[in-house]
């Protein structure tokens, strides 16, 4: 019983271990460096004024930084804290709403069966295909009709429509890799669906109702053509169009020092959401790959 232990010490003592470790260890730092460097620069870039962002970098530009970009589109007459606020209240309600609706039909497709289960799952799949830059006028349409346009809940309900079909994917395989003994064991203690949903699945499928809400939460936040087109008042504006009137000067000039420091700002949810859902992340994409 005792030699066990020292038999592993022994393996991770071999030489080509010790090397396994060391070339993971470097491969590691190299890509952390790799992506962590781009971010630090821009960070670092927009501390800097107009004029040293849009000329060619040198070590001297970082000994004059200065928070007067901030301070412009936080503190003066542009008020971007609102259009932040805008995007936060879309981006925050398309996760919640992606997330709700693709864990339902998610354990629908997963666990029931019935006819052309099969055939509603791959014309879900086939809306993945569709961009929906190709659907904005009939969607500006419909939207319209319900009195939808220059309306955060209207631009929710569009981001969540096209958010749908890949929550429902990962949401789908989840369910599926979860031995069905569990969920007979619940019914025989006298839960019911939603019970057994909420209780006994949920905290199973967790990685994937992760996964489904960071996807959605990006596309909701990162959006662009769409907020354009949905939103004509300027209070109803979400922070890409925001800052796309911001940078934008007369005759098309582009103030670099907005742009720079405004893709900071946008940078901060979308680094947070993912620093907290990481250790879920990967298990959410691979639900499903290996079912056993």
């Amino acid at each position: 019983m005792a030699a066990a232990p020292t038999m592993t010490r022994r393996q991770q003592d071999h030489p080509e271990a010790r090397t396994a470790r060391i070339v993971y260890a470097v491969v590691g730092t190299v890509g952390g460096v790799l992506f962590v460097a781009p971010l630090v620069w821009a960070v670092l870039r927009s501390f800097e004024s107009e004029a040293a962002i849009t000329s060619a970098p040198a070590v001297s530009d970082f000994t004059h930084l200065t928070i007067t970009n901030y301070q412009q589109l936080i503190g003066g007459s542009i008020h971007i804290l609102h259009y932040v606020g805008n995007s936060l209240i879309v981006a925050v309600g398309t996760a919640v709403l992606t997330a709700v609706l693709a864990t339902a039909a998610g354990y629908g497709f997963g666990r029931f069966r019935f006819r052309g289960r099969g055939l509603i799952f791959a014309v879900t799949l086939l809306a993945l295909m569709v961009p929906y830059q190709a659907i904005l006028t009939p969607a500006f349409l419909e939207l319209n009709f319900l009195h939808l346009t220059n309306s955060l809940l209207g631009l929710m309900l569009f981001y969540s429509t096209f958010n749908l079909p890949f929550g429902v994917f990962v949401m789908r395989n989840s369910f599926s890799q979860i031995p069905a003994e569990l969920e007979e064991s619940a019914r025989v203690d006298g839960a019911g669906t939603l019970t057994t949903l909420w209780r006994v699945m949920r905290p199973l499928v967790t990685p994937g109702i992760a996964t489904t809400v960071l996807y959605a939460f990006l596309f909701a936040w990162t959006e662009f053509l769409a907020a354009l087109t949905f939103l004509t008042q300027q209070s109803e504006y979400t922070f890409p169009v925001a800052l796309l009137n911001v940078e934008t000067g007369t005759f098309g000039t582009v103030n670099y020092g907005y742009l720079v420091a405004g893709a900071v700002i946008a940078m901060v949810p979308c680094v947070v959401l993912y620093l907290a859902l990481q250790r879920y992340y990967v298990q959410g994409l691979t639900s499903g790959a290996v079912k056993g």
